[in-house]
């Protein structure tokens, strides 16, 4: 089962800094939350719904320039039954212009997920920054 959760979350990673929206819908609940929490801004959310959150994505991929990439470290369960799970990670981010390679925010992830016919996807996402972006 830890495995499982843990391809979850890195499926989720890639569908985000792909912007692979059926990836995405996949791995999301319908019911799915984002909350953000960012020095100097706050927290930013809760964003709720799967709809509201791939808009949130698309916009944010539309404000971004170079690729950036999401590498998620340190993935563990930290809680799970049948049909729920608790699922931490740690974020560093990048940015790849072309011409220089960034780290642009670090953070911690905890996602909860839930079991579906479909295998786990992530019903809530918490993101505390440890930077302002």
């Amino acid at each position: 089962m830890i495995a499982e959760l843990q391809q979850a979350v890195a499926k989720y990673a890639h569908a985000l800094d792909e912007l692979n929206v059926p990836q995405l819908e996949a791995v999301l609940t319908e019911d799915t939350t984002w909350t953000f929490t960012m020095p100097g801004r706050g927290v930013v959310g809760p964003v709720a719904g799967r709809v509201a959150v791939l808009d949130f994505i698309r916009e944010g991929h539309t404000a971004q320039t170079g690729k950036v990439w999401h590498h998620l470290g340190n993935v563990v369960v930290t809680t799970t039954d049948a049909a729920t799970a608790e699922v931490r990670a740690c974020l560093v981010q990048t940015r790849n212009t072309g011409e220089s390679i960034q780290m642009i925010s670090t953070g911690v992830y905890t996602f909860g997920l839930r079991r579906s016919d479909g295998g786990w996807r992530i019903a809530e996402l918490t993101l505390t920054l440890d930077n302002d972006l």
